[in-house]
């Protein structure tokens, strides 16, 4: 997912460095160091104070200090911008980060230590100890240690070899090279060497190597833009002196405020580059490094590497121990009488039993499982049916302790994006001014189904079209052609109501980067229909329509987020005439409608009903003309509001009602995102083995619903879909409760087996598993976070048992974790961890024995 980020608000806001990557300075060693500020231009002069150092290098040490909270505690970070020696005061993390578990001199204590927690191990080992002893022992000490050695040998090298893979990719992202501002010049620095304070340079298409502040970029009015693949949020962030609030773990959440002289300037965001992103379309950037190695959010979500034990390994340990428990018993006699000068004679024959009789230990299993688990391990590799042809991609068993474990799973914690989903987004059909488009019909007005073979829609009359879009109804562009209003308005909305950044790598050869999939699809629909979004700048979006080139001049954009569920930007087109145009969730977008659509929103509603129930994404597009005097008005208003430091979002948010009430409808889309081959037979086949999924998500609420109907998930004929999306504590407590109650009321009512179990379950403790009816359970982020609080924690467990499907949308990376760490604390079942992004590793990593990843 691509990001754009801002300095400042609406102007440019960082060090105005030179593209020469050097300040400028005059022949009389003058330099000048110039910082923009919104529209305050300041100018800071100095001498250089030698030939190797220029003085804004010192000027950056002494002008710019950042005062900010620590990741883990609530208190104040200074960092000086480079001036190292003053930062190591504070001994930050350095930027070099560790993900395996041992090194040269812990591998073999701590491996050891792993081992000897294995209760054959451990006999063993006493077993050695008592042959050492002559009066105890009969048997040579060699027949011993012999085979226990050879097991903590080949356990070893098995766990050395995992381990020296992870070390590998370890180094791999610690020696990644970066340009560091070092006295007034760029020099290549490997990622483990930079420190926090140290200002960096980064390049397209190259990895943010820490979290750090934006000072300046390439692009017009500081905007720089970032891809986040694999994290869940993205920022940027101009600094002179600030003081920033700790948001620890949290991906999207860090704000504070710019204090420049008497004025203050709020922060948010938006304003920081956080480690893992990926800087594209912008040639360069400044940025200075605030948190750096383990401080980083990235590691902060990614949790430890544990121990793991597995249930074979458990029943082994349990064996070993009933077998020398029950050898016991073999050996008992009862003492006629008791002789004070027999007790050492008894003690020393108890103790050469136990060694003659240590056959009965089998130490050779252990040694079988580790040898059969590497054997598995290759046939994993080896497998032909797990072998992807498509990207020449074999199956790779990353470690070789958990194979077995695979059969054994009882639930399965699934990411989306990228793992049930290609995140892949195709514009498939829409509905406009009341018809809708995207079917094919017969000459009978039946509905053909679309196949391989079908013909697809010739857009050759438009040069600029995306060879790869595929649309099969040509009576849509036929209205295109037709210059038909409704059609025109409806994907001229979708040219220019997005954030979309558009590069043409060559004439004609357009590629979009998308804050998300979704607005790439749209404004690729866009494209192919005629309205190409050529270019934009902070002020105006061009547009080439039906082969004419127009320029709309930006006014102004009104944001999406999760409470709007909308975005709107407002333009001046050329003919002087300004237009607001909006694009969101149905519910959301026909409660700002004018009445006078009553008959076209009812009719709208019905296709929308019919897109859902076939999985796809959809949206509704209105517009509105707006009036040059009150608009003038109201943009005083925006500006002024947007200064403010206290309610400026709820401010905003009053603004932005008020100018989008009385929209006209246009009508709808509908998007697929496509789903990765093989998934809903796959989902089929774990549910009749009674393996439960639950999906875990970044994305929104109605993006997981509508890939949970995708997957067959979520299905129309379900009793109940519950939807948990409380604010507070008390609101979601009333929601998990009330679906509860509606849950067990049914079950009371449809058999008299259920109510038994329901009067079970009265009591409000984990019960097992017992699902009653087809039901689904949806919770939202901030709501988990409140349901994982320890007075409710178990009554969302209860519920999660009840239904059929969980999905938890807008989590974060540490709620994934504390999600899985739930079930397997209560439920005492193997789970299994799937994911292929950074966000996902700490639920891969969780708890140790039981949870593991693919």
């Amino acid at each position: 997912m691509a990001a754009r980020v801002k300095l400042g608000e609406s102007n440019a806001c960082g060090v105005a460095l030179p593209q020469t990557t050097q300040c400028s300075h005059s022949k009389d060693k003058k330099c000048l160091l110039r910082i923009h500020l919104r529209n305050v231009e300041l100018e800071i002069n100095g001498y250089m104070e030698t030939q190797q150092e220029c003085a804004c290098d010192k000027l950056v040490r002494d002008v710019f200090v950042l005062t900010m909270c620590s990741l883990y505690v609530e208190e104040e970070r200074h960092v000086k911008a480079n001036a190292r020696d003053y930062n190591e005061n504070f001994s930050y993390a350095d930027n070099h980060i560790k993900t395996s578990k041992y090194n040269v001199l812990t591998f073999l204590p701590i491996n050891l230590f792993e081992q000897f927690q294995r209760v054959a191990n451990a006999y063993f080992l006493l077993l050695l100890i008592l042959q050492l002893i002559p009066g105890i022992s009969s048997l040579s000490w060699f027949t011993t240690i012999v085979p226990l050695v050879l097991v903590l040998v080949i356990t070893a090298v098995k766990d050395a070899t995992d381990d020296f893979f992870r070390y590998k990719s370890d180094q791999q992202v610690n020696n990644r090279q970066s340009q560091v501002l070092i006295s007034g010049s760029l020099q290549n620095e490997k990622w483990m060497k930079i420190r926090v304070g140290d200002i960096i340079k980064l390049e397209n298409n190259q990895f943010v190597a820490a979290d750090i502040l934006l000072l300046s970029s390439s692009e017009p009015y500081g905007l720089c833009y970032i891809e986040t693949a694999e994290l869940d949020g993205q920022t940027g962030l101009f600094i002179r002196r600030s003081r920033l609030r700790a948001t620890k773990n949290k991906l999207d959440k860090f704000t504070g405020t710019l204090h420049l002289r008497d004025s203050k300037h709020p922060l948010d965001n938006e304003n920081l580059l956080l480690r893992g992103c990926v800087l594209r379309n912008t040639e360069w950037c400044f940025g200075m490094v605030i948190f750096a190695g383990l401080q980083t959010k990235l590691m902060q979500n990614c949790g430890r590497t544990t121990f793991k034990r597995t249930s074979i390994d458990k029943l082994m340990n349990t064996l070993v121990l009933w077998s020398w428990t029950g050898r016991h018993f073999q050996v008992f006699l009862p003492w006629d009488d008791f002789q004070s000068s027999a007790v050492f004679s008894g003690f020393l024959t108890f103790w050469s039993y136990i060694i003659n009789l240590n056959t009965v230990m089998p130490i050779s299993l252990y040694v079988s499982v580790e040898v059969l688990r590497l054997g598995h391990s290759y046939f994993i590799n080896w497998d032909q049916r797990m072998y992807h042809s498509q990207t020449n991609t074999a199956a790779e068993a990353r470690t070789t302790t958990l194979n077995e474990e695979l059969g054994q799973v009882e639930y399965v914690f699934s990411d989306k994006t990228g793992t049930l989903t290609q995140n892949i987004m195709v514009f498939k059909k829409c509905s406009i001014n009341g018809q809708t488009y995207g079917d094919v019909y017969d000459e009978f007005k039946q509905k053909v189904e679309i196949t391989e073979k079908t013909d697809c829609v010739d857009f050759s009359f438009n040069p600029l079209y995306d060879r790869g879009f595929k649309f099969y109804d040509g009576r849509l562009v036929e209205a295109i052609k037709l210059e038909d209003p409704a059609e025109q308005d409806f994907f001229r909305l979708l040219a220019l109501c997005h954030t979309v950044m558009p590069e043409e790598k060559s004439e004609g050869h357009l590629v979009y980067q998308a804050q998300s999939p979704d607005e790439g699809a749209l404004v690729t629909a866009a494209r192919n229909f005629g309205f190409v979004f050529r270019t934009r700048t902070p002020e105006t979006i061009t547009l080439c329509e039906l082969g004419r080139a127009v320029t709309y001049q930006l006014l102004a954009i009104l944001d999406f987020n999760n409470v709007r569920k909308r975005m709107s930007v407002i333009v001046r087109n050329p003919q002087g005439q300004i237009k607001l145009y909006s694009k969101g969730a149905d519910t959301i977008i026909f409660d700002l409608l004018d009445p006078s659509n009553e008959d076209l929103m009812y009719t709208t509603s019905e296709h929308l009903n019919g897109f859902a129930g076939e999985g796809l994404r959809t949206l509704a597009l209105a517009y509105k003309d707006l009036d040059e005097d009150y608009f003038e008005v109201w943009m005083k208003k925006l500006i002024s509001a947007s200064t403010v430091i206290e309610n400026r979002e709820d401010q905003l948010a009053v603004l932005y009602e008020e100018i989008e009430q009385g929209l006209k409808l246009l009508g709808a889309t509908a998007i697929e995102d496509k789903l990765q081959d093989g998934v809903p037979e796959t989902i089929a086949s774990l549910v009749l083995a009674d393996i439960k999924i639950w999906v875990l998500t970044g994305d929104k609420l109605e993006t997981a619903m509508n890939i949970g109907y995708s997957c067959h998930m979520l299905r129309d004929d379900m009793n109940e879909v519950f939807v948990i999306s409380g604010h507070t504590l008390l609101e979601v407590q009333q929601q998990l409760r009330s679906a509860k109650e509606q849950i067990l009321g049914l079950s009371r009512v449809s058999s008299a087996g259920d109510v038994e179990k329901a009067e079970m379950f009265a009591d409000g403790s984990v019960y097992e598993e017992t699902i009653i009816a087809e039901y689904a359970l949806v919770i939202n982020g901030h709501s988990l976070a409140h349901a994982m609080e320890p007075q409710l924690e178990h009554a969302l467990l209860d519920l999660a048992c009840l239904c059929k499907t969980v999905i938890c949308c807008r989590v974060t990376p540490m709620q994934k974790a504390q999600v899985v760490e739930l079930v397997k604390r209560h439920k005492r079942a193997v789970t299994l961890a799937i994911g292929d992004g950074a966000n996902d590793v700490s639920m891969i990593k969780i708890s140790p024995g039981q949870s593991f990843g693919v």
